[in-house]
């Protein structure tokens, strides 16, 4: 049997995202957490750096090989274990799903995330509720864009009636969305999805109050 762990951190949205895809896939795997913020950051010590050198989770380790960036590693997953497939077999349908997937790993997420909000503390002076409006703002431009693609293209879900790779990405999104006060009334496509996958037990397991290494 394959031995399966992921480097991860309660809140990070990106670990979030794996969390949810190994539980689709129905995969077994052992959680090794990273604190963020404790001993000036555990992602930054040199015994993680060495196989993850961007100092960031999630990481993820399948047999002895180490694999980083969320993207990645979903599409590693679906690619060499059975079961839920994560992305649809036509091509351009599968490119749809990246697109949704991009559009937080990319345009959303890197700009609101712990490391620019710590930047913009350190160097601009940004006090927590500068901080806050920040990823309030990010947060709140991607989701106009995001509600108008999937308007068209969801059912249930971010793609159609099925549970698919987006989906991992959207509802973390949402969960730091909700963090940073942004109002989903405007984004009910959005919320739908939400609702309809937070009733799906992979993604129950995976959120961040499930997690052993949860902190309120």
């Amino acid at each position: 049997m394959s031995s399966v762990a992921l480097y991860s951190y309660f809140r990070s949205s990106s670990s979030f995202r794996v969390r949810i895809a190994l539980n689709l896939k129905d995969i077994e795997y052992e959680i090794k957490p990273i604190h963020l913020l404790k001993d000036g950051g555990q992602q930054k010590k040199d015994n993680y750096k060495k196989f993850n050198p961007m100092g960031e989770v999630p990481c993820l380790v399948h047999d002895g090989k180490y694999l980083a960036q969320s993207m990645a590693i979903i599409e590693y997953i679906d690619g060499n274990f059975p079961g839920h497939a994560l992305f649809p077999a036509i091509p351009y349908d599968a490119a749809l799903v990246r697109q949704i997937c991009e559009i937080v790993n990319s345009g959303i997420q890197p700009i609101q995330n712990l490391k620019v909000l710590q930047k913009i503390e350190k160097d601009f002076g940004a006090d927590q509720d500068t901080k806050n409006k920040w990823a309030h703002y990010w947060i709140q431009e991607g989701f106009v864009a995001l509600e108008k693609i999937l308007e068209s293209l969801a059912g249930s879900y971010s793609y159609k009636n099925k549970l698919s790779a987006a989906d991992c990405f959207v509802i973390p999104q949402v969960f730091n969305a909700k963090r940073f006060s942004v109002d989903m009334k405007q984004f009910p496509t959005i919320q739908r999805i939400f609702d309809s996958c937070m009733n799906v037990p992979a993604f129950e397991r995976a959120a961040p109050e499930n997690q052993p290494d949860f902190e309120k």
